[in-house]
């Protein structure tokens, strides 16, 4: 199994980024953990603050890999082009979110996103990450 980790805007800041919130391990420390974890994996991780590269990472995904979890982090409630993206691949995609969106701003309530992704998942800092890879290896033992 192939999947892809994509996170966007700001999340390259983790570890020193509002730590009170989204905690004080960088992400590229934290997918080592998941790495190791799930050998029997193949992960791969990218990020990138720019909206059209999010949608292109997503288009291109759909040729190399079985799934996407992915954190469009502040694109998620205001890109209509990524949730066309999403829509518009055959491999199924979770989007993921290390703080619980909805107990922030109203406008982070919405997620253009979630009506075309396998699942949701919110609120467990990083571990939403892990929680989501479980999610495709559960379908693989069905």
């Amino acid at each position: 199994m192939k999947l892809l980790l994509l996170n966007g805007p700001n999340l390259n800041l983790l570890g020193t980024r509002e730590p009170e919130k989204y905690g004080t391990k960088t992400f590229e420390d934290y997918f080592s953990e998941l790495q190791f974890k799930f050998r029997k994996i193949e992960l791969s991780y990218d990020q990138t603050n720019i909206e059209g590269e999010l949608i292109d990472k997503i288009q291109q995904a759909r040729q190399i890999y079985d799934g996407i979890i992915l954190n469009a982090a502040a694109y998620t409630h205001t890109s209509v082009g990524i949730g066309d993206a999403v829509a518009a691949i055959d491999i199924p995609v979770v989007e993921v979110h290390i703080s619980n969106t909805f107990s922030r701003e109203e406008f982070r309530h919405r997620s253009y996103i979630s009506p075309n992704a396998k699942g949701v998942i919110v609120g467990f800092g990083l571990q939403s990450y892990e929680l989501a890879i479980h999610s495709f290896l559960n379908d693989a033992d069905e």
